[in-house]
């Protein structure tokens, strides 16, 4: 590598505030604040809004969304035939090829 231009890589700790969880790894980010670990020494902790403890797909609070509402939603709106039809009817998807 060359020398003097790539960040400082060392051990931060990023701490998940909406689910009171951190973890100690190491990069290149910093953060102004410090953080004494388990370990007895202290790191500088970059806070995260969301990590694997407080993300819906990790957590299993995942919402399903209602597919099958939006899709009536959208026959009501276009027509149950004009799904993908972008001329005069039945010529949905097909091109005159000279």
């Amino acid at each position: 590598m060359k020398p003097g231009i790539h960040p400082p890589y060392g051990p931060v700790v990023f701490r998940d505030r909406a689910g009171g969880f951190a973890f100690l790894t190491r990069s290149t980010m910093t953060g102004d604040k410090t953080v004494e670990w388990e370990d007895g020494r202290t790191y500088p902790v970059v806070d995260v809004e969301i990590s694997s403890a407080s993300h819906p797909f990790y957590t299993g609070q995942a919402r399903v969304l209602d597919t099958a509402g939006r899709v009536e939603r959208f026959e009501r709106r276009y027509g149950a035939a004009g799904a993908g039809a972008s001329g005069p009817a039945g010529s949905a998807g097909r091109r005159e090829v000279r």
